[in-house]
């Protein structure tokens, strides 16, 4: 049934306070055919770790708590099943716990199951994609349930089937494959210090340990973790950048390119702490856009803005934002949203 109240601030992380026309909250598949026959706009949310309400929503968002996990043993590897509205972090540690590793580069993302294949989410050198085996859907046309193997969602950086198929789809659930031999990934910062004979509760440890240490946390300080994407660049523009800025963080990408730090660009901008209203870039994490108090999705799109023309002049490279922004009627991109805004 439609909550008592339409204020979306629970359901964001950059604690604004916007509205929808309608919210519901998704706890039982059996809801999923009267849910169908909505006839506006539809969101679906999980935490809202990843977005940026830039106005009121004139339809229906539906937060995904549908719970339960489910492990088979296959001989070589673990399959896990996971429900869409499962915390993320809280599998994490449930599969380390279980002695199940793999996971432990992704610790502390915040947000949903769910949510997790429609951005590929992934940090310090781990995608989900590595793990990904299939993914369950609920068709909102067709009415009916659909599988996905991993080549069909079409993973990429931060990217996947789903992420331009929002409307269409809702993910019911995800099926991971954690090979019993673990291999640990230690290419990416403080982790290369761990050693050879590294523990998989010492990749969870120091990931977490950094990244509480560079990242606010959402229940203090409103923010959507990443607000960019690292950009990637050709060989040859990498290497004309770190001529000319010899600290410049690169990392290979995947056809011939190279990937830029984006937080290091701002931060060489000079941006940190930069405001707009009551919007900031965060002083220890220039990735990061911040809520200090009473921001506007307005304040947030400037700063933004403002953020990327900034990196543009000074490096000729065009920040594309990582958050999904979502306007009156569902997705939506930052040009189009501050055309909105006059």
């Amino acid at each position: 049934m439609p909550s008592n109240t339409h204020s979306l601030f629970p359901f964001n992380t950059f604690g604004l306070t916007q509205q929808a026309d309608e919210v519901v909250i998704l706890q039982r598949r059996e809801q999923l055919a009267e849910l169908a026959r909505y006839p506006g706009p539809r969101l679906v949310v999980g935490e809202g770790s990843n977005l940026l309400f830039t106005a009121p929503f004139k339809g229906q968002v539906l937060v995904n708590r549908l719970k339960g996990i489910t492990v088979t043993d296959t001989g070589d590897a673990w399959r896990v099943r996971v429900q869409g509205g499962e915390n993320w972090h809280d599998l994490v540690c449930y599969c380390l716990e279980q002695g199940m590793p793999g996971l432990e580069n992704l610790a502390l993302i915040p947000g949903t199951a769910g949510a997790a294949p429609i951005q590929n989410i992934g940090a310090y050198g781990v995608e989900l994609s590595r793990f990904c085996e299939q993914v369950e859907s609920y068709d909102w046309r067709s009415g009916e349930m659909r599988h996905w193997s991993a080549a069909e969602c079409a993973f990429g950086y931060r990217d996947s089937v789903f992420k331009h198929a929002a409307r269409e789809h809702l993910i019911l659930s995800i099926t991971l494959r954690l090979p019993k031999v673990w291999q640990p990934v230690l290419g990416y910062g403080p982790l290369g210090e761990l050693g050879e004979d590294v523990t998989p509760r010492q990749v969870f440890e120091r990931v977490c340990a950094t990244r509480r240490a560079k990242l606010p946390d959402p229940a203090e300080l409103g923010n959507a973790g990443s607000f960019f994407k690292n950009p990637k660049v050709s060989q040859a523009e990498g290497e004309a950048l770190t001529l000319a800025w010899p600290g410049l963080p690169l990392y290979p990408a995947e056809g011939g390119l190279v990937k830029l730090a984006a937080g290091w660009l701002i931060d060489q901008a000079g941006l940190k702490g930069t405001s707009v209203g009551g919007a900031a870039v965060h002083q220890r994490q220039a990735l990061v856009l911040v809520n200090r108090g009473g921001a506007t999705a307005e304040d947030i799109l400037r700063l933004a803005a403002l953020v990327r023309e900034r990196v543009r002049e000074r490096f000729g490279v065009v920040l594309e934002p990582e958050v999904r922004m979502i306007g009156a009627e569902g997705e939506t991109h930052l040009d189009e949203a501050l055309a909105c805004l006059n």
